[in-house]
């Protein structure tokens, strides 16, 4: 059983996995959604979730630096209200402050040009919600 890392956007949702363990989050892959049409990938999902035979999402809760819950979050907390919904498994909602802008830095700070950076910053940052949360639960 694996848990799944989600990094909600309007545009794009980055996807993480665990090992069988539960110790690392690896990137898995991005997947194109788009919120203004209502088009939220859940088919897609839906697939990942069974082959990876996933038990439990956490997807990232974009809290304002004061700790208010704004537009992307209510955005997120539809979405994982959604999965757990279609897709019966236990969603976490985890505080994702800053997880994007961290990821940038660590793509800038490898050199990785902005054309590459734009294609993997989503699933990096579904890797680091996913492994804050699983740092929280092996300590």
């Amino acid at each position: 059983m694996r848990i799944m890392g989600l990094d909600v956007g309007s545009k794009t949702v980055g996807v993480s996995l665990s090992d069988e363990l539960g110790w690392t989050a690896q990137g898995l892959k991005t997947i194109a959604i788009n919120e203004e049409q209502g088009e939220y990938g859940f088919e897609e999902m839906e697939n990942l979730i069974k082959d990876h035979d996933v038990s439990k999402i956490v997807v990232g809760l974009p809290k304002n630096m004061n700790g208010t819950i704004g537009p992307r979050g209510e955005a997120s907390q539809f979405y994982a209200d959604e999965l757990n919904t279609r897709f019966g498994i236990p969603v976490v909602l985890w505080d994702e402050r800053l997880t994007t802008v961290a990821a940038e830095r660590l793509l800038i700070e490898a050199d990785m040009s902005r054309k590459k950076r734009k294609k993997v910053i989503d699933k990096m940052a579904a890797s680091m919600i996913l492994q804050g949360y699983l740092d929280s639960q092996n300590k």
